[in-house]
């Protein structure tokens, strides 16, 4: 699935959308949502009353017309940003969304086929689909194996291997069969596919505010009701202090409620709800389906971080680079018998020991049309694999490969053992990070294959990036604990964990959890479903189970394991970009504080000799009360059309520990929150004057 167009901030029809949206989010019911804007949006309601009744009296006041255009501004400002970023929500739904069309389904019944329309299929049916068909719903392979085109969803255009059992058994609706037959299984009612799920997912008007943002909220709603307290004290201030000081102070109604929205927190108010749903949205952008705006909180927040070795840590495809003969073995006959073990295997390590024989050797194909050729697959109890060659009916040569301890036990079992030399050499190999496979020719071991599984390049790099963020790295692999400790070292993680089963894997979430910790895992399998429904972020697989699917509070689309790093990046900037955004805003008050409060009672207690002291305070020498408060109102809307891009894009991330995020905040927002406004606020005052607007 695409999103790079759908992410542009300066695309006409978002922009035309957003700005429809925006005028009609001026409904109270809306407005009364998020309580900072809508004490606002009371104020300009108010401040445009006073104006009409002004202007009906033949009074008219373009001080108080000025104040509530800028308030009603306000409030369009913020709907406007809320707008934009559920506008790139709704284009990429909408590109879903065209990816639901109506198909026919070939149901199977008692072993027959008939046709029916997709949405009358439910929960257990099972259909077939054969080259060119679509898959109807979401469901799970249960018979065949077929290539599948699931570049509509994913964007990824090369085909993708579907087949029953194991973990590549998961299939969506909505993506194309492109060779082969298979059964599929229906897991989902039509309306309520991963598809579907996905479209509501990515609509920023159905997410829900996350406990983080609620509390911020409510902090916001505290401080707010704190400054309506503080101002309305001002009034009945302001007439006592005219009747003993004989001074004139205008503090009417329209000045009070300008003064009440500069202090209170408007912009981040503002921008709040953006954060939030952009968040989300650039995970999309990563082809990563958040089911909350918690989980993505969440994976900022992470203190333990585990990981599959195999295809996340490492490539993922172990590759033979070495044959190791015993003594009085040549390793060129090694590796033609090792070749032969091999011709039947269709799997990448099988493949890449037939490679490594013609590669070093120069061992092509050979004619056994007189042999009789009895291929032994590989399974789960012998652990091994290899083939029986039969000449006249009469067994010629039997070759096994496999793990060390199954190929001792097989040896043994015909009366000979692992030689010496062989014993030490299955060792080192493990204790480099690599797997040994030895190889058996008539019940005799001959030699060992050394399989070795990459490390991904940059990745120490990635984990150390992690640790300066105090996120713990573990490593879970089923791998024994030499070949787990060699790899470990090699990709520099924090902690490994060998021989793992799932019940180990959930057993570490939860002991990890009761020490106050949060956790993240990613997986593909059934067997990994415990663990990602008991993590506190649990990316699953799109090509894996369908339980691993719903387990998981993510889907990676593209199943990429190392997206997990970049979805904790993502976390880790939504919070730090609603830090920053709420630092600056509160830091905006004080600089809007010199300017409104000093503007309003520059007369208090002043005589014809002498000015009032506060105004001393307007150090910003802002030309009249008036300019003053009007300067502020404008630069408090127009900074949140200024920190609208900083809020859908996210503070540049930084691998940083809490207390350096928290330095950085103060020293550039918070800072920052405290100079703009007083550069701002006397521009705009030179221009306002300029323009004679008062």
């Amino acid at each position: 699935m695409k999103t790079n167009k759908n992410n542009s901030l300066l695309q006409k029809s978002l922009l035309s959308n957003a700005v429809k949206e925006a005028v009609k989010k001026l409904n109270p019911a809306v407005q009364l949502k998020n309580p900072v804007m809508f004490i606002v949006f009371i104020g300009a309601i108010y401040v445009t009353g006073v104006f009409v009744s002004q202007l009906w009296q033949g009074d008219f006041s373009g001080f108080t017309l000025q104040i509530s255009l800028w308030l009603w501004f306000t409030v369009l400002f913020a709907n406007f940003a809320e707008s934009l970023a559920e506008g790139r929500g709704k284009a990429q739904a909408e590109s879903l969304k065209k990816l639901k069309t109506k198909t026919v389904a070939r149901k199977l019944t008692d072993g027959k086929e008939s046709s029916i329309p997709s949405v009358e299929l439910h929960t257990g049916d099972c259909v077939v689909c054969e080259a060119g068909d679509m898959i109807p719903l979401d469901g799970e392979v249960i018979e065949g194996i077929a290539t599948v085109d699931e570049s509509a969803i994913t964007g990824e255009s090369a085909p993708v291997i579907r087949e029953s059992g194991g973990d590549r058994s998961a299939v969506t609706g909505g993506t194309n069969v492109l060779s082969d037959r298979i059964v599929v299984k229906i897991t989902s009612e039509p309306g309520k596919s991963f598809l579907d799920r996905m479209i509501s997912l990515v609509e920023g008007a159905k997410r829900k505010k996350t406990p983080n943002e609620i509390a911020l909220t409510i902090l916001l709603i505290g401080l707010t009701v704190i400054f309506i307290l503080a101002v309305a004290t001002l009034y009945p201030f302001s007439a006592f202090a005219e009747r003993i000081s004989g001074s004139q102070i205008d503090t009417s109604m329209t000045v009070l409620i300008a003064l009440l929205v500069c202090l209170i927190p408007t912009t981040i108010g503002g921008l709040l709800s953006a954060i939030g749903i952009s968040g989300m949205d650039r995970l999309v952008g990563k082809n990563v389906i958040a089911k909350s705006g918690k989980a993505v909180e969440a994976a900022g927040d992470i203190d333990v971080l585990l990981l599959d070795k195999t295809g996340t840590i490492t490539l993922g495809n172990r590759m033979a680079s070495d044959f190791i003969p015993a003594n009085g073995v040549q390793q060129q006959y090694l590796a033609e018998v090792s070749q032969l073990a091999s011709l039947s295997d269709d799997t990448p390590e099988g493949r890449s020991i037939v490679i490594l024989a013609k590669e070093k050797f120069n061992i092509r194909g050979r004619d056994v049309s007189r042999f009789e050729l009895v291929n032994i697959p590989f399974t789960a109890q012998t652990k091994m694999s290899g083939i029986d060659i039969y000449q006249n009916k009469v067994l010629d040569r039997s070759i096994r490969k496999g793990a060390a301890g199954a190929i001792r036990d097989y040896a043994q079992s015909l009366g000979n053992a692992l030689p010496v030399e062989l014993e030490k050499a299955v060792r080192d190999t493990s204790a480099q990070g690599a797997t040994p496979l030895v190889v058996a020719e008539n019940g005799h071991i001959i030699g060992v294959i050394v399989l070795k599984d990459i490390v991904k390049g940059g990745i120490r790099e990635r984990f150390e990036q992690l640790r300066k963020m105090g996120i713990k790295t573990v490593m879970i692999t089923g791998d024994n604990t030499l070949t787990a400790a060699a790899i470990a070292a090699e990709a520099g993680v924090d902690d490994f964990m060998a021989e793992a089963r799932p019940e180990d894997k959930l057993r570490r979430i939860r002991q990890e959890q009761s020490e106050g910790k949060l956790v993240a895992m990613i997986g593909d399998g059934t067997n990994d479903a415990p663990a990602l429904a008991q993590a506190d972020v649990g990316v699953a697989m799109n090509t894996g189970t369908q339980a691993a699917r719903e387990a998981g509070n993510m889907v990676d689309l593209d199943s990429n394991p190392t997206k997990l790093i970049e979805v904790v990046e993502t976390g880790k900037q939504l919070l730090m970009t609603r830090g920053a955004l709420t630092t600056f805003s509160i830091a905006n008050d004080i600089a809007k504080y010199f300017a409104v409060i000093p503007a309003i009672f520059a007369g208090l207690y002043a005589t014809r000799l002498q000015s009032g002291p506060l105004l001393k305070l307007n150090i910003m020498h802002l030309q009249s009360p008036e300019s003053a408060i009007l300067s502020s109102i404008i630069f408090n809307a127009l900074i949140i059309v200024a920190l609208i891009p900083l809020a859908l894009k996210g503070v540049k991330y930084r691998p940083l520990g809490a207390s350096a995020v928290l330095s950085r905040n103060l020293v550039l927002y918070g800072l920052g929150g405290v100079l703009v406004p007083f550069l701002g606020i006397k521009l705009i005052d030179l221009l306002v004057n300029f323009l004679h607007l008062i």
